[in-house]
């Protein structure tokens, strides 16, 4: 079904010299809580639009600059010079209303990862690919420092990731409020390479390619164990989403982890699985006690389940990527 452009897309359309004309329709895309989201019907093709919101669609009050567009097109940039095909072709950037245009890629020739991981379809080696392209991105970009410059995101990141996610949870969690903060701290001490912030399953297209990550708005030069965890912790969350499917979540986490790993070149892979090992469980308890819940787990069982388990990991923490999946398996069967 197509619906008339609203006003604010069709001025950013036009300030990115687009041909749209008063009459232009197009659909309005579900998914996002951060930005309205269009395909857009021109006489060339359909085309993606985006157009950030300055207030999150969730609960709580989160609010977050227009600015991370500019930002998210830049990522798109840099992520495929260093991996082609890993992000979305950008055709326009309107910085007046931080709006950006890329490639529409339909649903039936990239389905979105996270549908297929709530269907039960999940696949090691595309976890695999993910955590190559992944590696790929942050390998390329640690190598020339000078795309710092080019991201001046620290708040941004602080607003849209470190807040609602660890700061918030602190506040919810006052026996781990130390351990919460001492995560954001480290993550922001270890500056090493172009973090997109946002490596979910909903961000991730399995294209006929290869991955295709979208939604890069807190895109930040910054710790690449956040990217790592944060898609981690999600492969987790869904064995309590779809429970028949644990053993190839599990194994879709022990491919990302093994392969990303392997790639890693700018510091030592020890070093920085460390970090991820630390900053998951904080993660793992933000998705049930954060400003931004998983939409899945629905009772307390299930969020005394993530609870326990990531309490027990920040009070102890754990070096390994392994001893959290065994800790989290140890406690599904339990």
């Amino acid at each position: 079904m197509s619906d008339t452009l609203p006003a604010a897309i069709l001025d950013a359309l036009r300030r990115m010299s687009l041909p749209v004309s008063d009459g232009a329709t197009g659909e309005r895309l579900t998914g996002g809580v951060s930005s309205d989201i269009w395909r857009v019907d021109l006489p060339s093709g359909s085309v993606c639009v985006k157009r950030a919101l300055s207030k999150l669609r969730v609960a709580a009050n989160w609010e977050a600059p227009v600015e991370r567009n500019r930002f998210e097109a830049r990522w798109m940039r840099h992520a495929n010079t260093a991996v082609p095909g890993s992000a979305p072709l950008l055709i326009g950037v309107d910085e007046t209303a931080g709006a950006l245009a890329m490639q529409f890629l339909p649903a039936n020739r990239y389905p979105l990862w996270k549908t297929l991981l709530r269907d039960g379809y999940a696949d090691p080696a595309f976890a695999a690919h993910v955590a190559q392209a992944l590696v790929g991105i942050h390998a390329t970009t640690a190598a020339d420092p000078t795309v710092a410059s080019a991201f001046p995101t620290d708040g941004i990141f602080y607003d849209i990731r470190l807040e609602p996610y660890l700061v918030a949870t602190a506040h919810a969690h006052p026996d781990l409020a130390q351990k919460l903060h001492d995560l954001v701290a480290a993550t922001q001490a270890n500056k090493r390479a172009l973090v997109h912030g946002d490596v979910s399953p909903k961000n991730i297209l399995r294209g006929p390619d290869g991955p295709v990550f979208l939604d890069a708005e807190c895109a930040w030069w910054g710790d690449p164990a956040f990217d790592l965890a944060f898609c981690l912790n999600h492969l987790l969350l869904k064995c309590l989403w779809t429970p028949s499917a644990t053993l190839d979540f599990l194994a879709c986490f022990d491919a990302m982890a093994d392969t990303y790993c392997a790639g890693v070149s700018w510091e030592g892979p020890s070093a920085l699985e460390t970090r991820v090992a630390h900053l998951l469980p904080g993660l793992f308890l933000a998705r049930v006690d954060g400003k931004s819940p998983v939409e899945y787990i629905t009772t307390e069982r299930d969020r005394d389940r993530v609870r326990r388990v990531a309490g027990a990991l920040l009070t102890h923490p754990v070096a390994a990527l392994g001893d959290i999946r065994r800790a989290w398996t140890k406690e599904l069967v339990g």
